[in-house]
């Protein structure tokens, strides 16, 4: 299994959510093929309590997320910044 999809179902079920399909692309922080979201969440349904030893602490995951989303607004800015500079 890919690990982000694996990370994306580990942040679900600290959120004592069940993971599926929607939930888990939107959890996503890159893009993955659509076939292997399809085969995590099965595998998830097939035995859900193999995934149970997956469960991060909530705090733990919600840090890494905004940790995570603050790198990529920090690389979208550092862009902009650059294409600012080279139209002076």
């Amino acid at each position: 299994m890919n690990s982000v999809v694996f990370e994306a179902i580990k942040a679900l079920l600290a959120q004592n959510k069940t993971p599926t399909v929607a939930l888990t692309k939107a959890m996503l922080s890159e893009p993955v093929p659509m076939p292997m979201i399809i085969a995590a969440v099965s595998q998830y349904k097939t035995n859900p309590e193999a995934f149970k030893h997956m469960v991060a602490e909530p705090a733990t995951v919600a840090v890494e997320q905004k940790s995570s989303q603050l790198d990529r607004i920090e690389e979208k800015l550092d862009k902009l910044l650059a294409l600012l500079e080279a139209k002076n």
